[in-house]
């Protein structure tokens, strides 16, 4: 009885060893592959001036979007009595823009 208590926590403790190693072993490595960035359109007012922008970022570790690239798409006057006009098209030409770029980057 007392033998096969004392086999089972020397497996017990050689399985931790084991285990532990290849923890520390694996540690250098990346487990997973880092999340793919992918394009999405933007916009904000700087100077008065509505910017609508292409936004190519990745889901960073604290779960937020980190920005890797930013390109303006189209600029119009906040004040443009035509702007949600403007707006929605340029939202739209962004959103297009956007699947083309994410569609280019995944083939090349």
């Amino acid at each position: 009885m007392v033998l096969a208590v004392v086999e089972i926590v020397v497996l017990l403790v050689l399985l931790g060893l084991l285990l532990s190693r290849l923890g520390v072993w694996t540690a250098g490595r990346p487990a997973l592959a880092p999340p793919r960035a992918t394009w999405g359109p933007a916009h904000d007012e700087v100077d008065g001036v509505t910017r609508v922008l292409l936004r190519r970022s990745r889901p960073g570790p604290d779960g937020e979007p980190v920005v890797l690239e930013e390109r303006v798409f189209a600029t119009f006057p906040a004040d443009d009595p035509a702007w949600e006009t403007r707006f929605t098209e340029a939202m739209a030409g962004a959103r297009f823009r956007c699947r083309y770029l994410d569609a280019e980057e995944s083939a090349g």
